[in-house]
C-alpha cells in the first residue's frame, strides 16, 4: 500500500505514462502501469510532471515593497540602489516577515520549492536577516530557504560591513556573497573577492557573488571569482550572479575566460527579467540588453540557471513568482529557440539551480522526496510556451497547492465550447 500514486505522467526527460508512487514523502517508484493500490491517486491524464521549480537568485528582504517610500521613476539599477538605502531605516522587522511569507504563498501555488535569497547585511540592526532567519525556519515545512548575506552597499566601501557580514554568518546565514563591481576600486574589488572567498573557505561554506551587474566591459571580476576559487580549493561551491558584463566584453577576451570559469566549476545565474531592464540604460540605438552569454556557458559545461531577482521591489515593479517567466523570457533574449536550446531553458529553472543550491533529494527517481508538479502542459517545452496552470503542487507527498484548469469559453458556431491553448492532438 503506497501513500499516494500520481498516475499517467510525462516527465521532462520525454517518458509517458509514467506512475509515480509515494511512501513516507519519498518517492518509492517511477514506472509504467505500476501495480498496487494506494491511499490516494492523481490522475495526470498524461499531463507534464516535473519536479519543483528553484529559484537560485532572489531578494526577499526587498519583495512587495514596491511604492515604499516612492517609485523607482527612471527604473535605473543605481537608483535602485539609492531607493533601497532611503527604505532600510523605515524597514521593520514584522513587516518583512508579512511580506516574504506572503510571496513565499505565491511561490508555493507556483510549483516554486526552493529559493537562494540574497539579505542585505549592510544594515547595522540586521533586521532582515533576522527577519528571513525566522520565516525559514516558519516555511521549512513546506519551502527550502537558503539566505546568502549580501553586503549590498559594499563589503569594503561599507564601514563596519565585514563584522556585520560575519556576524550574519555566526546568526545561521548559508552561503557568502559579495559585490565587487560597487566596490569604490577595481581593486577594491579584487580584494572584496579574495576576502569573501576566504571567509567561505575559512568556514566552508559556499559563495554566491553579485558579479560584473554592469555594461562595462571591463568589469572581470568573475576572473578574479574564478581564480580564487582555484586557488582556496572551493571547486563546485562558487555561483557568479549576473555576469552581465560578459555581453559586452571583446570575443577574444571571453574565449579565454570561459575555460577559466568550466575549470573552477563556477555556476552561473542570469537574471534575464531584470538583466534586459537595467542594462543598457546609457545606450541610445542599439541598445544593449545585458544578459550574460548563457548558450556559450552552457556549451562549455557549466551549471546555468535563470533566477527571477525581483518581485515589486526598488528595481522591478512586476513579477509573480512564476520562474517560467524568467526561462520564458531568457530563452528570447538568448535566441534558444532550438529544441535542445528549448528544454535547456526549462532546465535552467528547475535540475540547474537545484544542482547549484545542493538541494538533498532533488528529482524524479525511487529515494528522491516526493516534491512534485502537475503542469497544464503536455511537455517542457509547452509549459515555457503557455505558462500553465499549476494543477497540483506535492511536497514531500502531500499535496499543498491546487489550480483548476485554465480554459476559455466560446460561443463560435461549428467550433469547439473550450480551448485550453495546448495544441491539438493529431
Amino acid at each position: 500500500m503506497f501513500d499516494l500514486v500520481l498516475r499517467r505522467a510525462t516527465l521532462p526527460d520525454g517518458r509517458t505514462g509514467m506512475d509515480i508512487a509515494v511512501s513516507g514523502g519519498r518517492i518509492a517508484a517511477v514506472e509504467p502501469n505500476l501495480p498496487g493500490a494506494a491511499a490516494q491517486e492523481i490522475d495526470a491524464t498524461g499531463r507534464l510532471v516535473t519536479p519543483p521549480f528553484v529559484d537560485a537568485h532572489f531578494h526577499m528582504d526587498s519583495t512587495l515593497t514596491y511604492g515604499i517610500p516612492r517609485v523607482n521613476r527612471s527604473g535605473t539599477l543605481l537608483e535602485g540602489i539609492a531607493l533601497w538605502g532611503e527604505l532600510k531605516p523605515q524597514l521593520v522587522q514584522d513587516a518583512i516577515v508579512e511580506r516574504a511569507l506572503a510571496y513565499c504563498d505565491w511561490a508555493v501555488a507556483r510549483g516554486l520549492l526552493a529559493i537562494r535569497s540574497h539579505v542585505d547585511v549592510c544594515d547595522p540592526r540586521l533586521l532582515a536577516v533576522e527577519a528571513l532567519l525566522d520565516v525559514k525556519a516558519r516555511v521549512a515545512p513546506y519551502l527550502d530557504l537558503q539566505l546568502v548575506a549580501f553586503p549590498q552597499d559594499g563589503v569594503l566601501r561599507s564601514p563596519g560591513a565585514v563584522d556585520r557580514l560575519t556576524r550574519a554568518l555566526d546568526m545561521g546565514v548559508d552561503v557568502v556573497g559579495g559585490i565587487p563591481h560597487f566596490e569604490r576600486t577595481m581593486a577594491d574589488g579584487a580584494a572584496s573577492v579574495r576576502l569573501l572567498c576566504e571567509i567561505a573557505a575559512e568556514r566552508g561554506l559556499p559563495v554566491d557573488m553579485h558579479c560584473d551587474e554592469s555594461d562595462d566591459p571591463l568589469s572581470r571580476h568573475v576572473e578574479t571569482l574564478a581564480y580564487e576559487t582555484q586557488r582556496l580549493g572551493l571547486h563546485g561551491r562558487v555561483t557568479g550572479s549576473h555576469l552581465t558584463s560578459m555581453h559586452s566584453m571583446d570575443n577574444y577576451y571571453v574565449s579565454k575566460l570561459i575555460p577559466l570559469m568550466a575549470e573552477a566549476r563556477l555556476g552561473v545565474v542570469a537574471n534575464p527579467l531584470i538583466n534586459i531592464t537595467l542594462q543598457g540604460r546609457h545606450d541610445t540605438y542599439p541598445r544593449r540588453r545585458g544578459m550574460t552569454r548563457v548558450p556559450e556557458l552552457m556549451a562549455a559545461g557549466l551549471t546555468v540557471a535563470f533566477g527571477h531577482d525581483c518581485v515589486m521591489d526598488p528595481w522591478y515593479p512586476l513579477g509573480s513568482a512564476d520562474m517560467l517567466e524568467a526561462a520564458h523570457m531568457g530563452l528570447h533574449v538568448g535566441q534558444m529557440t532550438g529544441v535542445d536550446a528549448m528544454r535547456a531553458c526549462f532546465a535552467a529553472v528547475t535540475e540547474n539551480p537545484a544542482a547549484l543550491l545542493h538541494l538533498d533529494g532533488y528529482g524524479i527517481a525511487p529515494g528522491c522526496h516526493a516534491d512534485l508538479v502537475v503542469l497544464q502542459a503536455a511537455d517542457p517545452v509547452e509549459a515555457l510556451r503557455t505558462r500553465p496552470a499549476r494543477l497540483a503542487v506535492l511536497r514531500r507527498g502531500r499535496v499543498v497547492a491546487r489550480t483548476a484548469p485554465v480554459t476559455a469559453e466560446l460561443t463560435l458556431p461549428g467550433r469547439p465550447q473550450r480551448v485550453d491553448f495546448t495544441r491539438p492532438q493529431g
